[in-house]
C-alpha cells in the first residue's frame, strides 16, 4: 500500500465518524520528552527504529504517523 498525506481536518472528520486509526508517534525522543501533547493510545517508534517496530503496529486499519 502507498503511503499519502492526510490533512487534521480530514484525520478530525474521520475521527468523528468514529473510523478506527493507529496513531504513530515518530518524534525524536528530544521532541517527545519536551512535549505537553501526547496523543493517548499512540504508538510511539523513534523514525530510525521502525523496522524494530513493525510487529507491534497494528495492520488492519490505517496507520496516521506524525512528528514535529
Amino acid at each position: 500500500m502507498e503511503a499519502t498525506k492526510i490533512s487534521v481536518h480530514e484525520v478530525k472528520a474521520q475521527m468523528d465518524r468514529g473510523d478506527s486509526m493507529v496513531f504513530i508517534d515518530a518524534r525524536s525522543p528530544q521532541a517527545w520528552e519536551a512535549s505537553n501533547a501526547k496523543l493517548p493510545g499512540a504508538i510511539r517508534v523513534p523514525v530510525d527504529a521502525v523496522d524494530r517496530y513493525l510487529r507491534d503496529i497494528p495492520h488492519d486499519r490505517p496507520i496516521i504517523t506524525y512528528c514535529t
